[in-house]
């Protein structure tokens, strides 16, 4: 199938006909916000269920029941993902959500309530690869085909969810930067424990050493691979092949060194310097 047969636009993006119904979005549109909500916001692919791991058990102290007595999208649900069996806006604060929109597309209660928001970056190439490997075991997304001619679908953001470059550089550029925290899944790779502290203490929750030292344990890449309620495990063969990669891949950095030929990693330097070059952030993998 093509971007045709599966995908629609929306406000400048690529959605997916099967994820995001219309009612769905009038819901999302309409989505009244707390100040005290919790947003985590990301661009697909870059450890969105990670932090869905992070956050919950942040909130409740370390508590393993947090994230063991309800899979992952529904102890965290997408603002966006029209959701007939459960509904979002009846639970107790502080709530916690989860968007790979861009910033322009919020609600407008959004910017009127001015919740917290956990913005988490990743390495475009790395995110590439795991959007790849996302696309050719997913059946909901367009097939991507010949990996040159995905790269380019990518860097020109004709791919679902639109571009990486206006993704960030959208939520970069926010106001209130103040009730927006940034963090890098390269930051988490290399120091969990510390990037769970920080999380911790901008969510105005105060967790002893031996909480963050559990909370980290928990959310370690081969536990989270062992909890089935975030693993996955529980999607249907018709909806993603496992044999040609589980939904936790690997959950590392750098992975794009396997992935992308010398010819095409230059390619994306020269793109990506070209799209960011007035970005002044200080990223990890820069």
């Amino acid at each position: 199938m093509t971007e045709a047969d599966m995908y629609f636009w929306y406000k400048g993006i690529y959605l997916n006909s099967k994820i995001h119904a219309v009612e769905g979005l009038k819901k999302y549109e309409e989505f009244t916000f707390r100040q005290d909500d919790v947003i985590i916001v990301t661009y697909s692919r870059s450890g969105t269920h990670w932090m869905k791991e992070i956050i919950p058990l942040i909130l409740s102290g370390g508590d393993p029941a947090s994230v063991k007595n309800s899979v992952s999208m529904d102890r965290v649900p997408w603002l966006e993902v029209n959701r007939p069996d459960l509904d979002i806006s009846q639970r107790l604060s502080p709530r916690i959500y989860c968007t790979h929109f861009l910033h322009y597309m919020m609600p407008p209660s959004f910017f009127e309530a001015k919740p917290k928001v956990i913005y988490l970056m990743r390495n475009p190439k790395d995110v590439f690869t795991s959007v790849l490997h996302f696309s050719e075991a997913s059946s909901l997304v367009v097939k991507p085909g010949p990996q040159s001619e995905f790269l380019q679908k990518f860097l020109e953001g004709k791919v679902c969810l639109g571009s990486w470059f206006d993704h960030i550089k959208g939520w970069l550029n926010a106001e209130d930067k103040d009730r927006i925290m940034y963090i890098s899944y390269e930051e988490m790779i290399m120091d969990l424990k510390d990037s769970v502290a920080r999380i911790a203490q901008y969510l105005e929750t105060p967790l002893t050493t031996e909480a963050i030292e559990k909370i980290s344990d928990q959310c370690l890449f081969k536990n989270m691979k062992q909890n089935n309620m975030s693993n996955f495990s529980a999607v249907s063969k018709e909806q993603w092949d496992k044999k040609k990669s589980p939904f936790l891949r690997k959950g590392v950095a750098g992975d794009w060194k396997n992935q992308l030929t010398v010819a095409e990693a230059e390619y994306f330097d020269a793109v990506y310097k070209f799209k960011m070059k007035d970005v002044k952030h200080n990223f990890p993998w820069n």
